[in-house]
């Protein structure tokens, strides 16, 4: 196997958004040219070894009978994604990334959350295996999961996709998340056998086996089939539809897919760049439509791996609407539809504002804002049967929001 073993970083700390950014660098930056094994013979024997070490550390037939259903699972889903395993062969990873950032902390708003950032298992199997980037997202997002950290878990999945653009990786998610959560029970159970005779043994039993259930009962979530809805959000310049679909991600677990960020990677420019900084035209009608047209695959992958999407786009014609709407249709999946609006005044405040932020002029930003409103496609009888209409000028209007969506989509 050839694997390119970097010096190890020095360790730091990291926040949420620094770690982020870090991981997905990392993932594009180490992709393994030749490996003779496979992900996919990896990934099995990773799930033999996971499984057969945990149930030799397991007593109670209860807990033997949920292993043996997941490993069900587990086995039935490698057979599912098969072809998505082979289609990602070429975007792997020689190591984990913890293995080159050992010692890393976790911080938010200074308080310790992981003392092992991705809280990645590093004297187990698998740590220095060729595995799919999404082995390290899903050590995560677990750990983050297991500890009641649902807020940032949400925001970690939606801002690494968001960074990396590998919505693919979506696919795989449960399958590997599944596969952590096996892991952090192992590593719980392990801690039990290593106290062997120690005077703190029952305590440290009644522990390790509530941290063990917690990880089974975590495993058992996310291998439950899902129905997640669609959330496709419309508006103008200044409507305020970018600030409150990232609302979704902390309140509701979407993950939101901006039409400013694809509509850049398609560029070759950086998702996370400033406006004003393209050297060409990014804006063109041969752009919008492949914008789009992006827009829908992402959502569709986002669909099938059963995580809830949101889309943050001016959606100024039915067609792109349409393409959009139809990636949950076809699954027979719900969608949703929000107007996003504010009256003129708001929509000019808030654009000459932006237009400070970033030292652009705000007449260049109201020209465009007067072009959208010119251009929108008003929403059609079939259209408005998805359609709640959202004043994001209402004190309340966050909550009004997330009450909606779960009014209208059963969605909680």
């Amino acid at each position: 196997m050839n694997q390119r073993h970097a010096p190890e970083s020095p360790a730091r700390d990291f926040t949420l958004e620094t770690l982020v950014e870090s991981l997905s660098a990392w993932h594009a930056d180490h992709a393994v040219e030749d490996d003779a094994e496979g992900l996919q013979v990896a990934v099995r024997r990773r799930v033999a070894v996971e499984t057969q070490a945990l149930a030799s550390l397991m007593m109670a037939d209860e807990d033997r009978q949920r292993l043996s259903a997941l490993s069900r699972w587990l086995e039935e889903n490698l057979a599912r994604l098969a072809s998505v395993l082979e289609e990602r062969e070429t975007q792997r990873l020689p190591r984990s990334w913890a293995c080159d950032h050992r010692g890393g902390r976790l911080l938010d708003d200074g308080r310790v959350v992981m003392v092992n950032a991705i809280d990645r298992d590093l004297l187990g199997h698998g740590a220095e295996i060729v595995q799919d980037p999404v082995a390290d997202l899903a050590s995560l997002l677990v750990g983050l999961e297991v500890r009641d950290e649902a807020r940032l878990a949400n925001q970690a999945l939606d801002a690494y996709l968001r960074h990396s653009g590998d919505y693919r990786a979506a696919r795989l998610l449960s399958l590997f998340r599944v596969l952590e959560c096996l892991a952090g029970a192992r590593r719980a159970l392990r801690r039990l056998e290593a106290a062997e005779g120690d005077d703190e043994r029952p305590a440290l039993r009644a522990e390790t086996m509530g941290a063990c259930r917690r990880y089974l009962e975590l495993a058992e979530r996310h291998a439950e089939f899902r129905f997640p809805p669609l959330v496709i959000g419309v508006g103008v310049s200044g409507s305020g539809k970018s600030r409150f679909t990232r609302s979704l991600v902390a309140r509701l677990g979407a993950v939101r897919v901006s039409s400013y960020a694809e509509r850049r990677r398609l560029h070759g420019l950086s998702p996370q760049g400033e406006p004003g900084e393209e050297a060409v035209d990014i804006f063109s009608v041969d752009a919008t439509e492949r914008t789009y047209q992006r827009l829908a695959r992402c959502a569709g992958s986002l669909l099938d791996a059963g995580l809830p999407a949101c889309i943050d786009a001016t959606c100024l014609a039915q067609a792109q609407r349409d393409w959009l709407r139809h990636q949950a249709e076809s699954r027979g999946l719900p969608v949703l539809l929000v107007s996003f609006e504010a009256d003129q005044a708001t929509l000019t405040r808030r654009i000459t504002k932006r237009a400070g932020r970033y030292g652009a002029t705000a007449e260049d930003g109201l020209t465009v804002l007067s072009h959208q409103q010119e251009r929108f496609e008003s929403f059609s009888d079939e259209e408005r049967y998805h359609l709640v209409r959202l004043d994001t000028t209402a004190d309340n209007a966050g909550e009004t929001l997330a009450g909606m969506i779960q009014e209208h989509m059963h969605w909680s």
